[in-house]
């Protein structure tokens, strides 16, 4: 027996769960690696990995600590409504997206969703990646960056797509 063509509510579906499974896997993933490195780094240590050493911070801001002066509370209300938009929109987004786009917006969610709750509890953002040129960060903020990325690059393959069909 063959599977026959799957209807437009099953892919959407599809797609949705695959946009919540990997939200929860990458904020997962963040969540538990600054639980470990809290538990480890927390005593000034340092491992080098070569060009990466895992090493505790803790940031009161956000990017490069941009807006670290202002109040906690502010700075996760913010960022909680960013999340949340951005969670509206990926949702929205899955009825028409193909599955890069999908995956994209899922690593930027998960990693956004990954510093808003690690934030809610004491107005800090645990960082532990460290490379000696630039600001220590976390792999949620690896996760946002990657799906900015790869939305941009999805973005303009589909662009590129389209308009070699209409001049075709």
């Amino acid at each position: 027996m063959t599977a026959g063509p799957t209807s437009p509510e099953a892919r959407v579906r599809r797609a949705r769960i695959t946009l919540v499974a990997t939200v929860v896997i990458v904020a997962a993933l963040d969540l538990g690696l600054k639980t470990w490195a809290g538990r480890t780094l927390n005593d000034g240590s340092s491992i080098d990995l070569g060009p990466l050493n895992l090493r505790l911070a803790f940031n009161p801001g956000v990017a490069f600590s941009f807006g670290d002066t202002l109040p906690p509370a502010a700075l996760l209300g913010v960022t909680g409504v960013i999340v949340v938009g951005l969670a509206v929109f990926a949702v929205r987004v899955t009825r028409t997206a193909a599955l890069p786009v999908v995956l994209a917006l899922a690593a930027m969610l998960g990693g956004a969703v990954a510093n808003v709750i690690d934030r809610a509890a004491d107005g800090l953002v645990t960082d532990y990646l460290h490379t000696g040129w630039f600001p220590t960060f976390n792999l949620a903020g690896v996760f946002v960056v990657t799906g900015a990325a790869a939305l941009v690059v999805a973005s303009w393959r589909t662009s590129n797509t389209a308009d070699m069909k209409t001049h075709a």
